[in-house]
């Protein structure tokens, strides 16, 4: 939906509709491989990027302030998007686009690749996705953790996978509200009409708004705020019971 310059779909579910229609199920997992690699890759980078960093920040009695919670969940996801989401993110959306055009220009995650090393575009859009990878993990990190602090002050014991589950999935929905224009404008910087139509991300940014309207920056909002909602949530209950192992051990 964010690849669109014109309003073809009228909400997600007609998107849903029109690309079963059109592709089959298989067109609702278009540029998965390069996604999966990415999301693994990613949530390490980031993790061990955001404890590292963490850490460091601490007072002398242990504290960490809100301010240095997004502090070192931006740093976070600066790392993250410059070492593995912008080439990943790179292929996924240019794979998705072209199989949205009457003549596929790919055959493949491999051949996307090997065009895309050919066109240098490999790191194209570098800018907003660290933009936005920065902001994410920001907002997520701290929205994570400062709810985890009341639970746990409130509770006097650590959390548990179902809490963290439930925690997860409110940090995922501040996260894509708050972080929505980035997002979009990372995705047109890196469709495959990107390099003659927007000459910085800034003049992206105004041109979506010049011709779809401000709301148009949050297109999309909907599946993402599914994906990340559940992304989330499960990374951070899978992330506190590992944690919880290498605790006891």
């Amino acid at each position: 939906m964010q690849l669109q310059t014109a309003h073809h779909y009228s909400n997600p579910l007609a998107c849903f509709r029109h690309t079963i229609q059109t592709q089959g199920p298989q067109g609702l997992y278009r540029g998965l491989p390069p996604m999966l690699l990415g999301n693994a890759l990613k949530a390490g980078v980031r993790f061990l990027t955001y404890d590292t960093i963490k850490e460091q920040l601490r007072d002398p009695q242990g504290r960490l302030t809100m301010p240095r919670m997004m502090c070192a969940g931006m740093c976070a996801g600066i790392v993250e998007g410059g070492l593995v989401v912008a080439p990943t993110e790179a292929l996924k959306t240019r794979l998705i686009h072209d199989h949205c055009m009457p003549k596929q220009k790919y055959s493949g995650a491999i051949d996307c690749l090997k065009e895309v090393l050919r066109e240098g575009g490999l790191y194209r859009g570098v800018g907003p996705v660290m933009a936005r990878q920065g902001a994410n993990s920001c907002v997520r990190f701290a929205a994570y953790d400062s709810l985890k602090q009341i639970v746990v002050g409130y509770t006097g014991a650590q959390v548990t996978g179902v809490q963290a589950f439930a925690l997860g999935m409110c940090a995922g929905i501040v996260t894509v509200y708050t972080t929505m224009p980035l997002d979009v404008v990372k995705t047109r910087m890196q469709g495959l009409s990107a390099a003659g139509a927007y000459r910085s991300s800034v003049h992206c940014a105004v041109s979506v708004v010049r011709q779809d309207g401000i709301w148009a920056l949050w297109r999309g909002a909907t599946p993402r705020l599914a994906r990340l909602m559940f992304s989330g949530a499960i990374v951070f209950a899978v992330y506190e019971q590992v944690m919880k192992l290498l605790r006891e051990k």
